[in-house]
């Protein structure tokens, strides 16, 4: 243990993290857009 060198910021490999991140914000996109049709299309048809 004593033979480790200490962590260097910026040098970590985040592509996993980025590729995540990336998905994630193209669901929440997905999901607000589809919320808000669902929002109008109940507006127009309301009864």
């Amino acid at each position: 243990m004593a033979d480790q060198k200490p962590h260097e910021p910026g040098t970590m490999d985040i592509t996993e993290q980025e590729k995540t991140f990336d998905g994630f914000m193209r669901f929440t996109k997905n999901a607000v857009i589809a919320i808000i049709v669902i929002l109008v299309l109940l507006a127009i048809f309301r009864t």
